[in-house]
């Protein structure tokens, strides 16, 4: 089976509203999550698309996904997230192991909630990639020259760019691989590690590239939401 995880636990106080999460603003006549939902369920890929929220707004999120995308009915299902990004996973991962669907040999597909404009390719391609390696994340080559600093005041080193990615979503994963690792991860790594994937190279297994594509932003600030809008229109 496979199954997708749209993580929407994110707050909106870098978009300038801090008793909104960004995830619920509007991008065209549609909030952004229902965007990235309905790309989701087009796919007719996943056998269910779970959306994970801030508890305090669950009942706000299903009755958004009710209102907007009521042909999906029967594949989106709403429940809470957790404190932080891999709690969120392990919900969506213990949801799906408690539900009626099988999770023997199943695909879990994780995306940010506010990246609306990912790709059917890209999706397609995050699917092969974690049946054929056990886990994957989206990348686009790094443009800008980057620049690591120690203390934050004077540069450390320059890396090589030409070995550089940017990570986007989604990253995707053999359900039971992915559930096992992050279970392995002590108290402190858990502590300081936000990225799946990270939890895999920190075992030591390989994590696959899949390209990713420049116009599947992260809608973060208010410009990205202008340059979002933009987008949408054309």
């Amino acid at each position: 089976m496979q199954f997708a995880a749209i993580l929407a636990g994110g707050s909106g106080v870098r978009m300038g509203n801090p008793n909104k999460p960004k995830q619920f603003f509007y991008l065209g006549e549609k909030p952004i999550l229902v965007h990235t939902v309905e790309k989701f369920c087009a796919s007719g890929l996943f056998d269910c698309v779970l959306v994970l929220s801030p508890e305090s707004w669950v009942q706000q999120t299903r009755d958004i996904i009710e209102k907007n995308c009521p042909q999906y009915s029967d594949v989106v299902r709403v429940t809470t997230g957790g404190a932080a990004r891999n709690d969120t996973i392990m919900n969506a991962i213990r949801y799906f192991e408690e539900s009626e669907f099988s999770t023997e040999d199943a695909i879990l597909v994780t995306h940010d909630a506010v990246r609306p404009f990912v790709s059917l390719r890209i999706i397609e391609e995050n699917i092969a990639a974690a049946r054929k390696f056990g886990a994957c994340d989206t990348v686009v080559p790094a443009t800008d020259t980057i620049v690591e600093s120690q203390d934050g005041a004077f540069i450390s080193a320059i890396p090589d760019r030409s070995k550089l990615y940017q990570g986007q979503t989604p990253q995707s994963f053999h359900m039971e691989e992915l559930r096992d690792m992050l279970v392995s991860l002590s108290d402190e790594e858990s502590a300081v590690l936000t990225d799946a994937c990270k939890a895999f190279t920190l075992r030591g297994h390989k994590v696959a590239l899949v390209r990713g594509d420049v116009s599947n932003i992260k809608i973060t600030y208010p410009q990205d939401l202008r340059v979002a809008e933009a987008m949408l229109e054309g």
